[in-house]
């Protein structure tokens, strides 16, 4: 606040408070006097005048008016408009004449824009600009790398100079047809943070969109199967498999598996694949957890799968060796885009990690475009914050249970936790025609996305949202709470009946 600013207004308090004290003066000197026509007596005996009145009633309105108008303008008033409001408690209307006069409209000020709710993810916005911050203790991102949106026209000329200043190397560029947003993927040569880049970034004008490139973990433990496993397929009774295949298969319904490689050439995978997308740069060998999940969903020849006449758009978001597989955001959100330009009707992501707000925004495009998105809830316990994308409002989030419908252990809780699905030593396809067993909230997800398949083979026309009230209704109950096991453990012949050709 400017310094004539406060003595101004320091002037006016000190006025009101000399009327007040004036006023309780001459009513507390010599006897008692007689109760004038407009006093009022006191508790105590002493009379307030008007004038008292009114400097008290103009302190309290000059201390209440700056409260009140932050909440109004949904922003911290400025001094000059602190002045006037303080102003137009001691001279009502005429203050609405002097006060401009007194106290200038501050107009770089008065333009500032409403006060920003913070995105979903807890991260910060840069200059009311969708500069994504992670939160203190998020490390669950690449540490030298950032995504960029720019705005519409920007030169190559500004992008230079933007990336000699925060010494920044353009990686990768690529146009979303879901969210019509052309991202890039950049890395930071310097030795600032994330953090510090993307507030950096902030400054720029020419930066539309910024956020960390946050790394996604598979939810699923693998171990090798016995010899006789293939009697032990709890999961076919559990979710009355077999029943729900005489009303349908799932016949010719697209499922995208965002995962890992996928063996396709596994034989009980024969068939089902309808095309492959690499979102790496690097080829890969195949990997236990995608193969696991697609076999979940649409195994056909040893093990039965939960829609065996699927058609699988392979898409490979995840690198890396055994359990220690990772996703970025920037190749996840490839892959769901590839995924929905090729008419995917249900999307699979069993994995788990921060929430994104780039990603988020994908998410809901293909939902508004009837795309049925499923993930796995995560498996870091009954402790842990929501994990995405499961707990995004687009997604049906899903956790594991065991043969005895007991839930996963390390599966997580909380709102986000809509069905149930048989998760723990379910026998699953592996690499190079093999077999083992795996558990987590990864295969329950698949198992789910299964189901999806068969609802939406016997009517394609079904919305996401109608899709997910079936599946909900027609959950079987189980033990526990509702943020702990969701509606109940998945029914597909019971999903399937309700669904209406």
């Amino acid at each position: 606040m400017a310094p004539i600013c406060r003595i101004v207004i320091a002037a006016i308090l000190a006025i009101a408070a000399s009327f007040a004290t004036q006023s309780a003066a001459m009513a507390q000197a010599g006897p008692m006097p007689q109760p004038q026509p407009g006093s009022v007596i006191t508790g105590g005996g002493t009379a307030i005048t008007p004038l008292g009145f009114y400097g008290i009633g103009g302190l309290v309105c000059a201390a209440v008016s700056p409260m009140i108008g932050t909440i109004i303008l949904k922003r911290e008033m400025t001094a000059s408009e602190v002045g006037r409001s303080t102003l137009n408690c001691f001279l009502g209307p005429l203050g609405w004449i002097v006060g401009p006069a007194i106290f200038p409209i501050d107009t770089v000020a008065a333009n500032v824009p409403p006060r920003q709710t913070p995105p979903r993810s807890g991260a910060s916005q840069g200059r009311g600009r969708n500069i994504s911050v992670p939160p203190a203790g998020e490390t669950r991102f690449v540490r030298n790398e950032v995504l960029l949106e720019v705005v519409a026209g920007a030169s190559p000329q500004a992008l230079a100079a933007l990336a000699d200043s925060l010494q920044l190397t353009r990686l990768e560029t690529q146009a979303f047809t879901l969210t019509a947003r052309t991202l890039q993927r950049w890395r930071i040569d310097g030795p600032r943070s994330v953090a510090a880049t993307l507030r950096a970034l902030s400054r720029y004008r020419i930066v539309a969109a910024a956020q960390p490139n946050y790394l996604y973990a598979l939810q699923q433990t693998v171990q090798p199967a016995l010899p006789d496993a293939a009697s032990t397929q709890y999961a076919v009774s559990k979710m009355r498999l077999l029943e729900a295949h005489r009303v349908s298969n799932g016949d010719d319904v697209l499922v995208a598996v965002v995962d890992s490689q996928i063996d396709t050439a596994h034989p009980d995978l024969a068939g089902v694949i309808a095309e492959e997308y690499n979102a790496l740069t690097a080829p890969g060998a195949p990997h236990a957890h995608g193969t696991a999940m697609a076999g979940a969903i649409a195994a056909h020849s040893k093990l039965v799968g939960v829609a065996p006449k699927v058609r699988i758009l392979a898409v490979r978001s995840f690198a890396g060796k055994g359990e220690s597989a990772a996703g970025t955001s920037f190749a996840i959100l490839k892959g769901i885009d590839w995924a929905a330009a090729r008419g995917a009707h249900i999307i699979n992501m069993s994995f788990a990690g921060p929430s994104d707000a780039m990603a988020r925004d994908m998410l809901d495009k293909a939902r508004t475009r009837g795309v049925v998105l499923i993930a796995a809830v995560g498996n870091a316990g009954p402790r842990s914050p929501p994990l995405y994308p499961a707990a995004d409002a687009a997604v049906i989030g899903v956790t594991a249970t065991d043969a005895d419908d007991k839930l996963l252990p390390v599966a997580n809780r909380g709102s986000q936790v809509v069905l149930a699905a048989p998760g723990v030593n379910i026998l699953a396809l592996a690499p190079d025609g093999g077999y083992a067993f795996t558990s987590g909230t990864s295969v329950a997800a698949a198992h789910v996305s299964g189901v999806a398949a068969l609802m939406l083979a016997r009517q394609p026309k079904l919305t996401p949202d109608a899709l997910r009230r079936i599946l909900v209704r027609s959950a079987q109950r189980i033990a526990g709470k509702r943020r702990d096991v969701g509606a109940g453990v998945v029914d597909a012949y019971g999903a399937v009946e309700q669904v209406k050709p």
